[in-house]
């Protein structure tokens, strides 16, 4: 095919509106445009030692277009994160700025770095890359979703397309010959009713995350709802690409219609049972094979041809492949495969192709920018309004109705691809192209400020007592929070409760909490959505998890277990605990240890952000903390002995207490001997038993709330009253065993464990044990390697220590009472709630352990 070459320097060139699309229909060259070429052969360069400039040559080019792109993109991610701004706010505003808005204006910059010619190949991989990320998209929604959302989704996601669409479309038609001037005006209308309806569901799972959300009441309306709307603006931006078409005829449309429903029966009733055949061959335990994962990504790209071919564009077949894709290990693969490569360096050439398309110096009329504006402002606030009425309707609150209001007005790709497609089929002009693109944007960054100002839910101000297990009864029901990050947590942390003896008479209550680290993609956020909601399981690590800890609960009596997810930044990830831990009254968080043991016996990192989590949950919790460190401890010879032998290194303070504490359940079963072996230096002497408490004076009005501090003990009689009470409620008991160890230093400390008996599966320890700056542990602790865990749990998980043992490094969450000199004193009022509120809120008076304050309910 002759292919039409004008001068490359022609004075006016004007740019291709699409670099792709420059021939129409009809075969004739488009009026509209210039036809940009390149030489075949100028693809890579012979080197600057030739004396070429390799800029001049495709590859070369492209290569550093992207590179450009994708630093820019992630500095303005950074730039961006204090204001926590979505991923796609950097992205689109990354484009503008390389573009002809800003950097455009300087002649060497536009010719040199960013060339006319240079858009074929750019435009082309960012299609490329647009193509599977809609694939991810679709293999990560669950068509299902629809089905369970309930009315009141659907209704909200229905009111939030509707009076939008209808609103924008009215507007733009009382104002047609202002602000579509230059266009199709029926085709114009189509698309901006599409752009201004649609919320974008993978802005709007990122910003529900950063903020916190995402597991609330509101999260969940909004995600689901969301589904619903995304899925709606797929079928209107079907119809709006074949009604569009200014050139086509009523038959030619309604071609494009039929053939685009059969595409999609196809892909349902034909390549969906395909897939799954394929994933029942895969044996059990396998993964799925190279081969099919290739043929599955290949047949992405045969469905954009089909759609492209059908006059549906190819991102449309690319989304409905990946909806028919099952869910589960396939979807996994296919996830892991493809998401790092997409997400971060792919996708981001498509909004810096929108925002190289985005000329602000093409803007020149100020009335058809201003009533564009007008438009928009008035699709958003019917959006709002519309959410809101129904949202109240359904006995929610006016604030929770403006938030729920503005998260649906999140806007973010689909609405990119609906402008881009505008403008590629001339429905939209360069100005209405770029006001529209920076409305999107301005519209979308007002977000997250919004709902944060306007959405305060309300906390509740009652505290809880047990917050560590001195302070319950050994045979109280226990209320702990298991985090698990993979599936090789989950076999410790059921062995763990195998021991902790729980029956009828003294149940456990486990909140199963997996942990996953947000990505920036709706992926992860799936996951959380629908096991808050209990309305399925998300595929992959989730499904197994929850699984083996459903199949525990219904083998044992006496557990009860509920399954969480939860999706953060390892930066915040402690806080979602910490919350939950406190909203669920937990006495104990179990975590993981950051390093896992390998087949020769060592120990290695699992992920370098567990520690800092770690970390970050032992500085702020709200409770009692526990570390597990599995070495053996969830094998299966361990889990199938008869007898279980448990160590516990008592050395004195509220950390050992808290693990005499878990000993003192422990010991309760019948299958378990347990060994307490107390460490004290040679001139100790029992302290005297503490005064009485002191009595207070009674209130001045009897409603008031007062807080009255126990008299001052000191740790050691501490120490003294528990391991007493202890050794006389179980005297007799022939699985205790009680020693003590005279150690003057810690060369004889570390001697002295190391000639313990080898039998022991698991030892119990505190993080800081005995007194601080002790000689009987100072120097392990000048050595540590592991802070987190003490420098008794650290010496047992060593390379040094020759025995391989499971180890249980506990912290006690301690509140500690000032003497009633320090700090002013706390106010009494007529009115008990303001007292109560007042007595909560006084955390001079009361603080915990690293910064968490303790309400009156504590005492």
């Amino acid at each position: 095919m002759a292919t039409v070459l004008p001068t490359a320097g022609a004075a006016g060139m004007l740019p291709p509106r699409n670099a792709t699309a420059q021939v129409t229909p009809r075969g004739n060259i488009s009026s509209a445009a210039s036809v940009v070429c390149y030489s075949p052969m100028m693809v890579t360069a012979y080197g600057i030692w030739q004396g070429v400039n390799p800029l001049e040559f495709s590859l070369p080019l492209f290569i550093l277009q992207t590179a450009i792109i994708v630093a820019t993109t992630r500095l303005l991610v950074l730039l961006l994160k204090p204001i926590r701004q979505p991923r796609v706010i950097a992205e689109i505003l990354a484009g503008v700025i390389l573009g002809p808005s800003v950097m455009g204006q300087v002649e060497v910059w536009a010719t040199t770095v960013f060339p006319l010619r240079s858009l074929l190949t750019l435009e082309t991989v960012a299609h490329l890359g647009l193509l599977y990320f809609l694939f991810l998209v679709g293999l990560e929604m669950d068509v299902n979703v629809i089905k369970r959302s309930g009315t009141k989704a659907v209704i909200i996601a229905v009111a939030g397309m509707a009076l939008p669409f209808c609103i924008g479309t009215a507007t733009s038609f009382v104002f047609r010959h202002q602000v579509s001037k230059n266009v199709h005006q029926a085709s114009f209308l189509l698309f901006l009713g599409v752009a201004l309806s649609v919320t974008a569901f993978p802005v709007l799972a990122r910003i529900l995350a950063e903020i916190k959300l995402l597991n609330s009441d509101l999260g969940r309306i909004a995600m689901s709802a969301a589904i619903v709307n995304d899925m709606c603006a797929w079928i209107l931006l079907a119809l709006a690409i074949a009604i569009s078409e200014v050139n086509s005829t009523a038959f030619s449309s309604l071609w494009v219609l039929l053939a685009g429903v059969l595409f999609v029966l196809v892909c349902f009733y034909a390549v969906r049972p395909l897939m799954w055949w394929i994933v029942r061959r895969v044996p059990e335990g396998e993964t799925i094979s190279d081969v099919h994962v290739t043929l599955i990504l290949t047949g992405v790209m045969v469905a954009g041809v089909c759609t492209d071919a059908i006059g549906i564009h190819s991102v449309f077949g690319a989304f409905v492949y990946g909806l028919v894709i099952p869910s589960g290990q396939l979807g996994v693969v296919l996830i892991e495969k493809l998401e790092d490569f997409v997400t971060g360096l792919l996708l981001p050439l498509f909004f810096a192709i929108s925002g190289l398309r985005t000329n602000v110096t093409r803007v020149h009329d100020p009335v058809t920018v201003g009533l564009l504006v007008l438009v928009f402002t008035m699709a958003s606030f019917a959006k709002i309004m519309g959410t809101i009425l129904i949202a109240i309707s359904y006995t929610m609150t006016f604030r929770d109705g403006v938030a729920l209001g503005f998260l649906m007005n999140t806007r973010g790709l689909v609405e990119m691809i609906v402008l881009n497609i505008g403008r590629d089929k001339e429905v939209l002009d360069d100005e209405s192209f770029a006001v529209m693109v920076l409305v999107s944007v301005a519209m979308t960054a007002l977000v997250t400020p919004v709902v944060t100002t306007v959405y305060r839910p309300a906390r509740r101000l009652v505290g809880y007592k047990r917050r560590n297990l001195q302070r319950s009864k050994h045979d109280a029901e226990l209320r702990m929070l298991a985090c698990v990050h993979t599936t090789r947590n989950v076999p410790s942390i059921i062995s763990l409760l195998e021991l902790s003896n729980p029956t009828k008479r003294s149940p456990i209550f486990i909140y199963a909490l997996h942990l996953v680290e947000l990505t920036g993609r709706a992926s992860n956020m799936l996951a959380a959505h629908h096991s808050a909601s209990n309305q399925s399981r998300s595929a992959g690590a989730s499904e197994h998890i929850f699984n083996a800890f459903e199949s525990y609960e219904e083998s044992v009596g006496g557990v009860s277990i509920q399954a969480l997810t939860a999706v953060s930044p390892y930066q915040t990830m402690h806080e979602d605990v910490s919350v939950l831990a406190e909203d669920k009254h937990v006495s104990l968080i179990v975590l993981p240890f950051h390093k896992q043991q390998t087949v020769d016996g060592g120990m290695e990192p699992i992920n370098a952000s567990l520690r800092g989590f770690n970390e970050s949950i032992l500085a702020s919790a709200p409770c009692s903390v526990g570390i597990l460190v599995d070495r053996g401890l969830s094998a299966a010879a361990a889990r199938m002995a008869s007898v279980h032998h448990v160590a516990l290194l008592f050395f004195g303070g509220p950390d050992d207490r808290e693990g005499l504490a878990y000993a003192w359940r422990m010991v309760e079963h019948p299958g378990v001997c347990l060994t307490i072996v107390r460490f004290i230096p040679p001139d100790y002497k029992a302290p005297a038993p503490a005064a009485p408490p002191h009595m207070a004076p009674p209130p001045r009005d009897a409603r008031a709330i007062t807080i009255v501090p126990d008299a001052a003990k000191s740790e050691r009689q501490m120490d003294e009253e528990y391991l007493n009470e202890f050794r006389t409620r179980n005297v007799g008991n022939d699985a205790i065993l009680y020693m003590e160890q005279v150690v003057a230093n810690s060369e004889e400390t570390l001697a002295a464990i190391r000639d313990l008996d080898s039998a022991h599966e698991l030892y119990v320890v505190g993080r800081h044990p005995g007194e601080e700056g002790s000689p009987l542990t100072s120097a392990l602790a000048d050595w540590m390697e592991s802070p987190e865990l003490g420098p008794i749990g650290d010496l047992l998980v060593s390379s040094e220590f020759s025995k391989m043992v499971s180890v249980l490094v506990m912290q006690q969450y301690v509140i500690t009472t000032p003497q009633p000199a320090v700090g002013p004193a706390v106010p009494v009022t007529d009115d008990p709630v303001r007292q109560y509120v007042t007595n909560a809120n006084q955390r001079t008076a009361v603080t915990g352990r690293a910064g968490w304050g303790g309400s009156a309910a504590d005492f």
